[in-house]
């Protein structure tokens, strides 16, 4: 399946790219209420609309999105896949483009999402910081990881 950039964020878009989010975090993201995940689903659109760099994989037949990844160089800031689509080498596909064409090399990660972490470790990150809190001061340690040189 094709990146594509996401130039038009239109409402449609967003809302498509919400509804991945939402899958994607109710799937992976267990340690997450319903509450703190509707409480979160409220600020995804504008961090979709602020991310400077947003890349999209459509379903090749319906066109709608399946994955996609946010990106604040060299920072990766969002990756996420429907449900139904992971395991079929999106993930890869999106963070490879990312370190080759767009200089990415760090990311964050719950600490609570081991699923995440160890894809990220075998394609080359290492935990280089802890922090108790998430971005919201929440008590979800998150892991700062960075590419092994």
């Amino acid at each position: 399946m094709t990146i594509t950039v996401c130039t038009q964020r239109s409402p449609e878009m967003i809302s498509q790219l919400v509804d991945v989010w939402e899958q994607s975090v109710v799937a992976t993201h267990t340690f997450l209420s319903e509450a703190e995940i509707a409480e979160i689903k409220t600020i995804v659109p504008s961090a979709l609309m602020a991310i400077p760099r947003l890349l999209i994989i459509r379903h090749p037949e319906i066109q709608q999105p399946v994955a996609f990844m946010g990106i604040d160089a060299p920072r990766l800031e969002m990756l996420f896949i429907e449900p139904a689509a992971r395991g079929q080498g999106l993930g890869r596909q999106l963070l490879q483009y990312a370190i080759q064409h767009e200089g990415v090399t760090e990311l964050d990660v719950n600490e609570q999402n081991p699923q995440a972490i160890g894809f990220y470790e075998h394609l080359g990150f290492k935990t280089v910081r802890r922090s108790e809190l998430d971005g919201q001061g929440k008590p979800y340690p998150i892991l700062t990881m960075r590419l092994a040189q």
